[in-house]
């Protein structure tokens, strides 16, 4: 389960990780990543929390197959929080071969979106 300062739950922040940020594409899933852009008007020094939501539709499978899918998700996401930059907004879209991949299929593809986007690694 992630921590719920790390849970992105507004639809506006959805939109600007969609819309605005960079995506990585893999065969069971899509990741898009909006960098740690601060808000000058915040107050303190501190950076924002690393925020990520998940985005697991109907063509992936039954409730059951995507309620499991998003609590995998979930879960790889969880362990993966602190290689992103702070303050970054992360969506990850669960696409239709999801709901068939097992638990190490769905952490390469997390992983190798994430270096992608990260510039770790060529198309």
């Amino acid at each position: 389960m992630l921590p719920t300062e790390n849970r992105l739950r507004r639809r506006e922040d959805f939109a600007t990780a969609v819309r605005r940020g960079r995506r990585a594409g893999r065969p069971s899933l899509v990741v898009h990543l909006r960098s740690g852009a601060t808000d000058p008007h915040a107050p303190g020094e501190s950076a924002p929390p690393t925020r990520a939501g998940f985005v697991v539709s109907k063509a992936v499978g039954g409730a059951v197959v995507r309620n499991q899918v998003k609590r995998r998700l979930r879960h790889l996401m969880r362990e993966r929080l602190a290689v992103l930059p702070p303050g970054s907004l992360v969506v990850v879209r669960a696409l239709p071969g999801a709901g068939d991949a097992d638990h190490a299929q769905l952490a390469r593809d997390l992983d190798a979106a994430l270096q992608r986007l990260l510039g770790g690694g060529a198309r």
